[in-house]
């Protein structure tokens, strides 16, 4: 008789669950084979839930909702925002629209757009499938941390690239008037979008700093007196970064990016600040700062313990 798969894993489906419960295993111990299982598992519903926001921004694009425009009508509006005697108007003089230049460019745009903005609308769900993967292997105090960075680390990303968005009007108007009104704005569809698709993955990536400091100094690597120390030659740093980041080389969006950054980074120590301090009185308070250097430190005393039960004889036991 053959045997069953050795690479399956043990078991029916309901000890799978029970394998992969937090409660029933709150350890999640899993052979090396369950693990890859788990992953791809869980790497399955993240692209489940990726595709179902790329067929909902693929609509989006088209379609009003209600009050809220049409992603379409929200990617070229820094676009349409530039006064009329520094762009083309294509077709009638009312209608502001992006010039295609290759077939079925539209359709590949629609697209690649509406997968960028469903990853970010279905990101809750998807990361929750990446944490379902990796918060069994966490203490409870540890995943508390990592549930509340991750929060924070999305609030900023949407806040970075909310700024971006803002700030993208403002920059093609000094682009487009850098010529000095001898020439006109035609954007072609595709680089147009791609402008703005690396305007905003860079300025939410770039707010993700001030979590970054953040952690280095909650782990121990990073102190205050270092960050006070490094200050200046940071925020060089920054400014240097944004100069050579920014998809449009302008002083609008570098500016912005930089100044964003600087205010974190600013934020970031002052949290290190507080941290260190609450660090230092709780070592006062236990005693470990006055100690001298050929002095013993203080150890608790261990708790007892308690006397083993009895088993009984030995024939008993047999």
């Amino acid at each position: 008789m053959a045997e069953g798969n050795p690479f399956r894993p043990r078991g029916g489906k309901r000890e799978a669950r029970q394998r992969r419960s937090q409660r029933l295993n709150p350890d999640g111990t899993m052979t090396l084979v369950e693990h890859l299982y788990e992953l791809r598992r869980r790497i399955g519903f993240a692209l489940i839930w990726v595709l179902a926001g790329a067929i909902f921004g693929f609509i989006w694009f088209g379609t009003r909702i209600g009050p809220i425009p049409s992603l379409g009508d929200l990617m070229i509006g820094p676009y349409c925002a530039l006064p009329q005697n520094q762009r083309i108007f294509l077709g009638d003089q009312t209608h502001c629209a992006l010039l295609q230049t290759v077939p079925f460019e539209a359709f590949t745009i629609r697209l690649r757009v509406g997968i960028a903005m469903g990853a970010v609308l279905t990101s809750p769900a998807w990361l929750y499938q990446i944490w379902l993967f990796i918060a069994p292997g966490l203490y409870k105090r540890e995943r508390k941390l990592a549930a509340t960075f991750v929060m924070i680390a999305a609030v900023l990303f949407t806040s970075g690239a909310l700024m971006a968005y803002l700030v993208v009007p403002e920059a093609l108007r000094v682009l487009s008037s850098v010529g000095a009104g001898n020439f006109v704005t035609a954007l072609a569809a595709d680089s147009y979008v791609g402008f703005m698709i690396n305007l905003l993955v860079i300025f939410g990536a770039s707010f993700e700093l001030p979590l970054l400091v953040v952690m280095l100094n909650r782990v121990g690597v990073l102190k205050y007196e270092k960050l006070r120390h490094w200050r200046r030659g940071i925020i060089f740093g920054i400014f240097v970064f944004a100069a050579f980041a920014t998809p449009g080389q302008d002083p609008i969006s570098m500016c912005a990016l930089a100044g964003g950054l600087t205010l974190l980074f600013e934020l970031s120590v002052q949290i290190s600040r507080v941290h260190d301090k609450r660090k230092e009185q709780e070592r006062v308070d236990e005693g470990w700062d006055g100690l001298a250097d050929d002095e013993a430190s203080v150890i608790p005393e261990p708790e007892p313990i308690p006397e083993p039960e009895p088993i009984g004889r030995y024939d008993d036991a047999t």
